[in-house]
């Protein structure tokens, strides 16, 4: 009874096209938001913030750059981590090359790099699509670590090939501890995520779906294949790069090329396929899912062990984490290929006729 749309009228156009039309989706998202950005930083303790919630809005948001060219634009790739690899360095380039430069101004310039990066690696696009276009997106993969080690400038000619984050500051305002450090990766998370949400509503998200569907039939209504294409290669690159440099200034603090591996970007892959392909909301619940599982596993499977009296190694905990990860891969294909996002939806809409009969 609580979550029906009877009484709100929508009387122009603009209204209409909100990105919450149902006020108790408006309310919901402003007390969820009130929540993060307030309540959590009051109550929650060090691990929360840098072991949990940081890196889960860095999984969300490069999940959420993916799923642009993935779910959106229908545009495999393989290359998600090569790209965040391209933001962290970038942005301890331009930190530690331009001085005085504002460290939001170095995400955008990062994003920018691996957007121009994700449009050379994007134009086999233009040929070659499916599984041929996920094995040359692989390329970019091996092809970026493999500059950041051998071309020693990019590492500030660091022997091991690891950089140390500087200290950054906004506003004067240092960015040091645990709370600002998720208060900035938060704000910067959710304004993209908005970005996206109007970017797939808009003229250019209608031309990524039309390609997406059927890319011939989309020529022949006059959308631009190699425009629209490396628009969607360019984008989610740049949502990678921001990821990527976050990953390095409010996560690790010092990290490597290897750091960028393909597990990452097959784990951010696994994010969307869970979360929902084509959904906002999918790349969160995905990366929801990814990271909180192995923690949800630590937890809950010794005590029920020591209970049943069987000790279980912790090798074995770790390898049973990926077989659940597999297993929740092949459910969500065969079962619902739209993943948590569609099963939440329809939990919507089941609420909206409850508890009538459909």
């Amino acid at each position: 009874m609580l979550y029906r749309e009877a009484g709100q009228f929508r009387a122009t156009y603009a209204e209409d096209q909100q990105i919450f039309p149902l006020r108790q989706d408006r309310v919901a998202i402003g007390v969820l938001l009130v929540a993060a950005f307030i309540a959590v930083p009051l109550v929650a303790d060090q691990y929360w913030l840098s072991a949990l919630l940081i890196p889960f809005l860095i999984a969300a948001l490069a999940a959420l750059g993916l799923n642009i060219l993935t779910g959106y634009a229908g545009q495999l790739s393989l290359g998600t981590a090569a790209f965040m690899a391209i933001g962290a360095f970038a942005t301890y380039n331009f930190v530690l090359r331009v001085p005085g430069i504002p460290i939001l101004a170095a995400f955008v310039l990062a994003g920018i790099c691996a957007a121009i990066v994700g449009i050379v690696f994007g134009l086999p696009s233009l040929r070659i699509k499916g599984f041929y276009l996920a094995v040359a997106t692989l390329a970019a993969q091996f092809f970026v670590l493999w500059a950041i080690q051998r071309i020693g400038w990019i590492t500030n000619h660091s022997a091991s090939g690891v950089i140390t984050a500087q200290n950054i500051a906004i506003l004067g305002v240092p960015i040091d501890t645990p709370r600002a450090k998720y208060l900035l990766t938060l704000s910067v998370v959710a304004v993209l995520a908005l970005l996206a949400k109007n970017l797939v509503r808009s003229e250019t998200g209608r031309a990524f779906m039309a390609v997406r569907d059927m890319d011939v039939a989309a020529s022949v209504i006059g959308i631009p294949l190699m425009k629209t294409k490396l628009l969607a290669f360019a984008i989610s690159s740049f949502y990678c790069g921001v990821a990527g440099a976050l990953y390095a200034y409010t996560y690790l603090g010092t990290v490597e090329p290897e750091a960028f591996n393909l597990e990452l970007s097959f784990r951010i892959l696994f994010m969307i396929i869970i979360g929902g392909v084509g959904s906002v909301l999918g790349s969160f619940l995905g990366a929801a899912f990814i990271v909180l599982l192995p923690i949800a596993l630590n937890l809950v499977v010794p005590p029920i062990s020591e209970a049943a009296g069987i000790e279980i190694p912790h090798a074995i905990i770790s390898n049973l984490e990926l077989m659940i990860f597999g297993a929740l891969i092949i459910f969500f294909l065969i079962v619902e290929p739209l993943g948590l996002a569609r099963l939440w939806q329809i939990a919507k809409e089941k609420l909206r006729l409850w508890p009538f009969p459909h």
